[in-house]
């Protein structure tokens, strides 16, 4: 994906985005709306993150980036989008629950 298209992504007027954004909630985005190879790079920045530590069992990149995969289209993980930090975040949709209500 090139930088226009990140730029059309999420399109706004940069006035009124920074007047809301002081009350904004993240935001649910459709995991199927990105590109290919917008997915794989969320999900493969997510399983490098500091701190996704596997224990003592050493598990591949495309062994952890197909789980987080599977948990996406079972509906159990959702993209959301942080319209404060403008970043985008996986979490469990239990998790997404807790923090709307």
């Amino acid at each position: 994906m090139s930088s226009d298209d990140d730029e059309r992504w999420i399109e706004r007027d940069e006035t009124s985005a920074r007047d809301d954004d002081a009350e904004a909630e993240p935001i649910e985005i459709p995991f199927d709306r990105l590109s290919a190879a917008a997915q794989r790079g969320v999900i493969e920045e997510f399983v490098t993150r500091e701190g996704t530590d596997y224990g003592h069992v050493e598990v591949s990149l495309e062994d952890k980036a197909a789980s987080v995969r599977r948990q996406i289209e079972r509906g159990e993980v959702v993209l959301l989008f942080d319209p404060k930090s403008e970043r985008v975040n996986l979490v469990t949709r239990r998790e997404r629950t807790r923090r709307a209500g």
